[in-house]
């Protein structure tokens, strides 16, 4: 048996859900395989540079100006990924807000990795949204940053889910009634357009749903607001923080 050495919590005087601690494990262990796109040693470094991103000095210098577009300059990277990736990174936890439909479509057409360019730039967000759900998790605990795992050898999967939709987003995603065959695991009778965006890369979504179980409610549980969900604080209340941090995140959604 492997010995767990992440999200030990040890040194913490604060409880932690045993669900949450699992979940977060598997989490790490996820981040470490390879991907639909990236290798596992990708993979991680995709979350080491967004934990660069928050000190880089062009993306605070973009954030102040009008656009982000008048700002030339390089990105403060560990310099371990290609300069798309890396601005891809850099602009989702710095300036999602003004991330715009013209951006996306320059940045695919340009290529990102050489390999497909949609599916990597989907791939990236959901690293990135998944890893820094976790850091701020740390960050609000009062706990030091989990060490990123050792990358687990092997190829990407280069898997495309074949039932896909472009009329809703910048991306293309699987459609409402699109969970079928190796996706019908993905949601049950209901599902959101923020949660099919990164269905490109279907593992993003089981990725998301496993820490969202955690961290705040079931899927199922979504449309249902006068359910309970077994916490130490009521569904109002999580509805209250859930919003708070939404605004506070600029989310435009």
């Amino acid at each position: 048996m492997t010995a767990i050495t992440h999200f030990t919590f040890t040194d913490l005087d604060l409880p932690i859900r045993e669900g949450m601690q699992e979940a977060l494990q598997e989490t790490w262990q996820r981040l470490a395989k390879p991907g639909n796109w990236f290798t596992g040693i990708e993979r991680v470094a995709i979350a080491a540079e967004l934990r660069k991103a928050r000190d880089c000095s062009l993306c605070k210098e973009r954030k102040d100006s009008l656009s982000p577009a008048s700002v030339e300059g390089s990105h403060n990277s560990n310099g371990d990924l290609p300069e798309a990736v890396v601005e891809v990174v850099h602009r989702v936890i710095t300036d999602q807000a003004r991330i715009t439909r013209r951006w996306v479509e320059g940045l695919l057409e340009d290529g990102i990795n050489g390999r497909d360019a949609q599916g990597e730039y989907v791939e990236i967000v959901g690293v990135v949204v998944l890893i820094y759900s976790v850091d701020e998790f740390m960050r609000g605990i009062g706990a030091p940053l989990e060490p990123l795992p050792e990358p687990v050898g092997g190829e990407p999967s280069w898997y495309r889910p074949p039932n896909l939709e472009t009329e809703t987003g910048f991306v293309p995603m699987i459609p409402v009634d699109g969970n079928t065959g190796d996706e019908s695991d993905l949601w049950g009778e209901m599902t959101a357009n923020v949660l099919r965006a990164l269905t490109l890369v279907p593992d993003n979504l089981r990725d998301w749903k496993l820490l969202s179980d955690q961290m705040y409610v079931p899927l199922p549980f979504m449309s249902q607001p006068g359910k309970e969900t077994g916490r130490a604080i009521d569904r109002m209340q999580v509805e209250l923080v859930a919003g708070r941090v939404s605004s506070h995140n600029e989310c435009f959604y």
